[in-house]
């Protein structure tokens, strides 16, 4: 392929939702914590998440949600490189500074001109940023990847629009999904997939269907499934 190789690996309720309800104070990572029957099987998740590839896609808002803007400690250093889809942006310097100490290589991924990143560029010698003029191109982006960083597998963990616009333009070859034994509920609550809703007939084109290669029950009812798309 032109681009690397891509798994999508969430965390997610049985009912599809990424997050405990539309507010950016509700998050999995923090909530699931303190709930009897969730608390007990969670660091499943966090183990399973070691094991996937040493180059990980995120989105600027996911990673402020989860609070490396307001790092300030130390980060140790991974052997994972992270590109971040960011064109807000959200991330601050405080938050590029911290990814950076954390990343092998830290790719940003941007259309604008005034992100922080830019900032960085010179004291941080292992960022990147991949600049976009008008509307970020991600397949342009997972070609860049390959084509002049060599990165052959990744890992996305972005939310539900981008994982819209990742899966319709058939960028997702794989699905890895570790389902927890809730349901949340919530029309606007994010889920695996949002983005735009289909409207008429021929919009069926854009459905990714998906072949089962494992369903492995995890302890405390958690599950963990695995789909190849096919694109």
């Amino acid at each position: 392929m032109e681009r690397p190789y891509i798994t999508l690996f969430l965390l997610m309720s049985v009912d599809g939702k990424i997050s405990t309800g539309d507010t950016e104070v509700l998050d999995f990572d923090l909530d699931f914590k303190e709930v009897e029957g969730l608390k007990e099987g969670l660091g499943q998740y966090y183990k399973l998440e070691q094991e996937t590839d040493l180059c990980s896609i995120n989105s600027g808002r996911v990673l402020k949600k989860v609070g490396v803007n307001c790092e300030h400690s130390e980060p140790e250093k991974t052997p994972v490189s992270y590109v971040v889809i960011d064109s807000k942006p959200h991330l601050n310097v405080s938050g590029v500074k911290y990814l950076a100490g954390k990343s092998d290589v830290l790719y940003i991924v941007t259309n604008n001109s005034e992100h922080p990143a830019f900032e960085l560029v010179k004291q941080c010698v292992n960022i990147r940023i991949l600049k976009h003029e008008g509307e970020i191109d991600l397949s342009k982006t997972l070609k860049l990847l390959k084509n002049d960083f060599g990165i052959e597998r990744a890992t996305i963990q972005t939310g539900g629009t981008l994982n819209s616009e990742w899966t319709r333009r058939g960028l997702i070859d794989r699905l890895l999904l570790v389902v927890a034994p809730v349901l949340i509920g919530g029309e606007s609550t994010p889920t695996l997939v949002d983005g735009e809703s289909l409207h008429v007939k021929t919009d069926l084109a854009l459905l990714k269907t998906l072949e089962l290669v494992s369903a492995k029950p995890l302890a405390n009812s958690y599950l963990l499934l695995e789909y190849k798309v096919k694109n």
